[in-house]
């Protein structure tokens, strides 16, 4: 991807659905994106939004609307907040004004996690998003999921999706199912010329992405579509060239810590011996080489590392004082960083290793099952029944390192209680990543002259 043009003037814009706790809309703001409309349904969610705004998402702010029918807010104002079904809301006041939309659709019919009844599921919000294009026909549109989408169960209703997605403005009536309106569109599609330049169809890119691989210290396997409208000329190939190229890899991170005196060792200079002896020892004994950047881990995230400006680091949490929480949130000044009692290991339930991205984070409607939100210390004790007779310590991570693991930066505020506040971060798409992909939108743009 060649770099945007430097004679490019231009006020870019975006819309925000299902914003959550502001994940993608922050990325998309990083990006050089106005934010024109944001709506999430959440309230907390919203309470987020709005606590963040000014710091996370441009000095403008959010103000609060019940106007189903917003119209842009000129530069220098605050940008609309509806907090409602998106369902509900008319977007044809803000035709022709946006440069990108951005949302992703409620993932729980797809998840691996959730009931998996896909599209007869009621909380399906893909046709919301295919309302809104037809509404705004906005130049491009970024939408994240859940990489069960890709599973062979979902492959023919995927395949819908992306059909939807190129030819939004074919609409489906409520009253026909939805293989039908599938086949409609693939015989709309093979009559269509591929450099069609309908102003109604749209180049769709699918992009699976685990999003260490794009700089976010965390293992997160998801699924990128990206659509341009075809009138625009964007030349797709080459960023869909871009985007699916890694950037970093396993391989680049375990070449900085196999020697005593690596790279990542000595960005980690106080990590004791008995800890890079255990890590070393688990590296493959063939480690591949690339032209990658390392992966970034969970250590990396709480001290500081990995983020365009260098974060500082956490302080350690109390592990006698896990109960005493208001005693810690006072004591160590940092917003979200308190400890949490009662973590466990066993089968099926194992930690984060600090010197590893952290697992996914995920939201936890019924609890999270596979120790995600679980970290393993530097720390150890004696014991016996350990066959090297040490163990390892292990706590909760606090909402603050999981925001970290998410790539948000620290002035987040999340509203409401420990356990709203990992939601709105398990349902959100890490900055990092976000940022990324929104930021090869508008070179894609740029360089097609618009």
């Amino acid at each position: 991807m060649t770099e945007q043009p430097k004679d490019f003037v231009g006020d870019r814009t975006s819309v925000e659905l299902f914003a959550g706790g502001g994940g993608l809309a922050m990325a998309v703001h990083r990006a050089g994106f106005r934010p024109l409309l944001f709506n999430e349904f959440n309230t907390r969610a919203c309470e987020t939004l709005e606590a963040s705004a000014t710091k996370t998402l441009g000095d403008d702010g959010i103000i609060r609307t019940q106007d189903r029918k917003p119209t842009a807010p000129k530069p220098g104002e605050p940008a609309p907040l509806y907090p409602g079904d998106v369902q509900d809301l008319d977007l044809s006041a803000l035709r022709g004004q946006v440069d990108v939309l951005a949302g992703g659709p409620p993932c729980q019919p797809f998840s691996a996690g959730g009931v998996a009844k896909g599209d007869e599921d009621k909380r399906n919000m893909f046709p919301a998003m295919f309302k809104a294009i037809r509404e705004m026909q906005p130049k491009a549109v970024i939408c994240e999921n859940v990489r069960g989408l890709l599973r062979p169960s979902f492959k023919e209703y995927f395949d819908y999706i992306q059909r939807e997605l190129q030819l939004p403005f074919v609409e489906r009536e409520d009253s026909v199912r939805w293989q039908v309106h599938n086949a409609q569109l693939e015989r709309l599609l093979a009559q269509r010329p591929a450099n069609d330049r309908d102003d109604q169809r749209y180049h769709v890119v699918q992009v699976p992405v685990n999003a260490a691989d794009y700089g976010v210290p965390q293992i997160r396997h998801r699924v990128v579509l990206v659509a341009f409208r075809a009138d625009l000329d964007v030349d797709v190939d080459t960023f869909e060239k871009y985007v699916k190229t890694p950037r970093f890899s396993a391989s680049a991170l375990y070449r900085s810590m196999r020697d005593e005196d690596g790279e990542y060792w000595q960005r980690h200079s106080k990590v004791p011996e008995h800890v890079r002896e255990r890590v070393r020892a688990s590296l493959p004994k063939i480690i591949g080489e690339d032209d990658c950047a390392p992966w970034r881990t969970l250590r990396d995230a709480i001290q500081g590392f990995g983020t365009d400006t260098r974060l500082p680091e956490l302080p350690p949490i109390d592990l006698a004082k896990l109960d005493r929480k208001s005693e810690q949130a006072a004591r160590l000044g940092i917003t979200d960083h308190i400890g949490w009692p009662a973590a466990r290991i066993y089968k099926g339930h194992t930690p984060n290793e600090l010197d590893r991205p952290a697992k996914t984070v995920k939201a936890g409607v019924h609890g999270v099952p596979g120790g995600e939100s679980v970290m393993l210390l530097d720390e150890r004790v004696h014991d016996s029944s350990v066959e090297n007779g040490w163990r390892y310590e292990h706590r909760y991570m606090t909402v603050r390192e999981t925001a970290r693991v998410m790539t948000f930066p620290d002035e987040w505020q999340g509203a409401g209680p420990r356990g709203e506040k990992m939601r709105q971060l398990g349902n959100a798409v890490p900055v990092v990543l976000g940022e990324f992909f929104a930021k090869a939108v508008a070179d894609a743009l740029g360089n097609a002259g618009h």
